[in-house]
C-alpha cells in the first residue's frame, strides 16, 4: 500500500512559478510509474505529466509542455512538478498519483492507470 501527500499549491500571479511536491509512504517509489493530474471546476480530471518507473522518460500534456517539469527522487520517495510561466487557466486542484508494474520506460495519463491518489494541493493563478 502506498500514501501519497501533495505540497506546494499556493497562489501566484500569471507568469510565475510553483513547485509542487509529494511524498510517500508505505512503499517505495522505485517501482512506480508517477503522474501530476488537475481537476478545474466543471472540468474533468486531466493528465498533465508523468514520469515512468525508470525516470527516464516524461510525459506532457500538450497544454504545459514547455512550462512544467516532472522530477523524481527516490531515495526520498518524492516527485515534483515544477511549473513556470503559469496561466490563469493553470489553476485547478493538483493531483499526484502513482501505480505500481507497467514497463519501466513507459508512463501514461490514463486515469485509470493509477492506483494511489493524494488529496489534492490547490494551485490558484490570478492577478
Amino acid at each position: 500500500q502506498l500514501q501519497v501527500v501533495e505540497s506546494g499549491g499556493g497562489s501566484v500571479q500569471p507568469g510565475g512559478s510553483l513547485t509542487l511536491s509529494c511524498v510517500a509512504s508505505g512503499s517505495s517509489f522505485y517501482y512506480y510509474a508517477l503522474g501530476w493530474f488537475r481537476q478545474a471546476p466543471g472540468k474533468e480530471r486531466e493528465g498533465i505529466s508523468c514520469i515512468s518507473s525508470s525516470g527516464d522518460v516524461s510525459n506532457y500534456a500538450d497544454s504545459v509542455k514547455g512550462r512544467f517539469t516532472i522530477s523524481r527522487d527516490n531515495a526520498k520517495n518524492t516527485v515534483y512538478l515544477h511549473m513556470n510561466s503559469l496561466k490563469p487557466e493553470d489553476t485547478a486542484v493538483y493531483y499526484c498519483t502513482a501505480t505500481p508494474g507497467g514497463l519501466p520506460y513507459y508512463c501514461s495519463f490514463y486515469v485509470a492507470h493509477y492506483h494511489y491518489w493524494g488529496q489534492g494541493t490547490q494551485v490558484t493563478v490570478s492577478s
